[in-house]
């Protein structure tokens, strides 16, 4: 089984373009069915984390690719608008 503080530990790593996303900040879970829906990566933080930060990358879960030991593989073409619930 794996916990919520094991994925936490893990760097989330976009495989379309090798980009470092940052690590799991947060899970989305549907309360009804128990099932993570997306995990959420905090943004990037502006200027020495004294200005605030970017918007939350929010990750589908059917677009983990790989859990590793070290790191999440993600396909994610585009990152600049979380997802909507009706995508779901």
């Amino acid at each position: 089984m794996l916990r919520i503080s094991d994925l936490r530990a893990r760097e989330v790593i976009n495989v379309i373009d090798g980009r470092r996303l940052g690590f799991i900040g947060d899970l989305d879970v549907d309360l009804e069915s128990g099932r993570v829906r997306a995990i959420v990566v905090p943004g990037q933080g502006k200027f020495l984390g004294i200005f605030g930060r970017d918007t939350d990358v929010y990750i589908l879960w059917d677009k983990i690719v790989k859990i590793g030991e070290d790191v999440i593989l993600v396909d994610v073409h585009t990152l600049e608008t979380p997802y909507l619930e009706d995508e779901m």
